[in-house]
């Protein structure tokens, strides 16, 4: 009897430890979606979840972190303004068949995007990247591991995982990598935000997105547009995820939609009030590049 009530108890354990990691997964799921978050305290060390919310349609929405507040970062979530301008962008951490029909909706509409890559990526998919830039879109850099950037709090280990994304990139493309940074999962620090600052990097959250990245249960059609048309606003950064079907299916009309609700696509480096070339470094005198 005594043995039976042990094992009781450790099967209890071991369930309510399973309840917990997956409870603990599925609220960083949402998290990372676009409900509401925690503010960050200015000059605070700790690290926040990118959160928003939406309080009146065809408005932009509230950030966790103000547009001013950002600025001083070089840290960008939306434009303030009242244009009726539309900043894409799209998150790849890998490549599963989508991201031609993404390339081609976009080229039919003339609509410049930013890719945030992650390292495996770029490994896996050259081609594909290099398509990006030769059409006219800009990769940006999502980190080489895609880890919780919030937990490295030392230079030298924050500029490597940058760094050795912008090496590969360079190697493959032959040109330098946009000075362009999204914090995996949306999570950063202020000491995140400076060090980026510091190596030359524009931070971009985002003010619309939807829950598009569970390959299992990828929304319908409907779905997607319930969340993209309504919420839709000017001056609004865009993320979507590239491993989307729903993405790839629905882009061509998605953006056709937005067109004719009046608004355009334009590159991220409008939104900086950057020249492009600006952004990208120098070529580096050991590849020999001159592009």
């Amino acid at each position: 009897m005594k043995w039976n009530k042990n094992l009781k108890n450790i099967i209890g354990t071991a369930l309510l430890l399973t309840f917990s990691y997956f409870a603990g997964h599925e609220i960083a799921h949402i998290q990372h979606s676009a409900s509401t978050s925690a503010v960050l305290p200015a000059g605070s060390s700790a690290s926040a979840n990118w959160g928003l919310s939406f309080r009146e349609e065809g408005k932009a929405p509230a950030g966790n972190a103000s547009a001013s507040y950002l600025k001083d970062f070089d840290a960008y979530f939306v434009e303030e303004t009242e244009e009726k301008k539309i900043y894409l962008t799209f998150d790849c951490g890998f490549e599963n068949g989508n991201t031609p029909a993404i390339l081609d909706a976009l080229k039919k509409h003339n609509a410049p995007a930013t890719f945030f890559i992650v390292g495996n990526y770029m490994e896996t998919s050259p081609d594909l990247v290099k398509r990006m830039v030769s059409e006219g879109h800009t990769v940006g850099n999502h980190t080489y591991h895609h880890p919780d950037m919030s937990k490295i709090g030392e230079m030298t280990a924050f500029q490597k995982e940058l760094s050795d994304l912008e090496t590969l990139y360079e190697e493959a493309i032959g040109q330098p990598m946009a000075k362009y940074y999204r914090p995996p999962q949306g999570v950063y620090s202020e000491s995140n935000l400076k060090m980026a600052q510091e190596l030359g990097y524009k931070t971009f959250f985002w003010s619309l997105a939807y829950v598009d990245w569970y390959q299992d249960q990828q929304p319908s059609h409907e779905e997607a547009f319930a969340k993209l048309i309504p919420r839709i606003h000017p001056g609004a950064v865009v993320l979507l995820h590239n491993t989307s079907k729903t993405n790839g299916e629905i882009l061509d009309e998605l953006l056709t939609k937005w067109e004719e609700l009046g608004y355009s696509f334009h590159p991220l480096s409008e939104l900086t009030g950057e020249p492009l070339g600006d952004i990208l470094p120098k070529p580096s005198k050991t590849t020999g590049s001159n592009s």
